[in-house]
């Protein structure tokens, strides 16, 4: 297997060496490297070339290293029923920096790219209806950033006395949260509630 995708990536970084940054099979897994400007040329090649014919897109995602230049990967998963095999491709790109959006070859894509625009505000040129898929249209921020709050900014609760859903900052109020560090694994005499009668059916029984 490992071979056939060595193969794969050769072929592939010779016929478009102009897309190509670098590759890598790891885990049996084919990886390729390639610029943001010509990801759509690549993906039409690995639909249309006869060694490859990828012509299902399996998933888009993003990833965030915030601490990096070029903060952003976007990933591409491709499956080719015809030749048995997968592979993988990797965009990366600064924080203001946009990905060309390959709707023109797989339209199947619309979906995907609005999701990783949702969640990580990776705008996509070119899509032609780039907007939230998954939180609302008023929400802030992208919750799959790494400085995205687990908690969020904003809290939708209904008002029974407005009679309408509002939108609210979030406020934890400290004295509310209750923190139990007694822990029974820890070696800490904790007596759960209900375990003092048992403890006192044992020493009746001792008797």
């Amino acid at each position: 297997m490992s071979e056939a995708l060595e193969e794969l990536g050769t072929h592939i970084e010779l016929k478009r060496a102009d897309c190509v940054l670098g590759w890598a099979v790891s885990r049996g897994e084919l990886t390729v490297d390639v610029a943001p400007a010509n990801i759509v040329g690549l993906v039409d090649f690995l639909r249309a070339d006869s060694s490859c014919k990828f012509s299902t897109l399996v998933d888009i995602t993003g990833v965030d290293y915030p601490d990096r230049a070029k903060r952003f990967d976007v990933i591409y998963h491709f499956l080719s029923m015809y030749q048995n095999q997968r592979i993988r491709l990797r965009v990366s790109l600064r924080e203001d920096e946009m990905a060309p959006s390959i709707t023109s070859v797989h339209p199947s894509a619309n979906w995907f790219e609005r999701e990783v625009f949702d969640m990580f505000g990776i705008i996509f040129s070119g899509h032609p209806d780039l907007r939230r898929i998954l939180t609302d249209y008023g929400f802030r921020g992208h919750p799959l950033r790494k400085d995205f709050p687990t908690s969020g900014y904003t809290e939708v609760r209904y008002d029974e006395a407005a009679k309408r859903v509002v939108y609210e900052p979030v406020s934890l109020v400290q004295e509310y949260r209750q923190f139990d560090f007694m822990s029974p694994w820890e070696g800490a005499e904790y007596i759960l509630p209900g375990d003092e009668k048992k403890g006192d059916d044992k020493r009746e029984s001792a008797k």
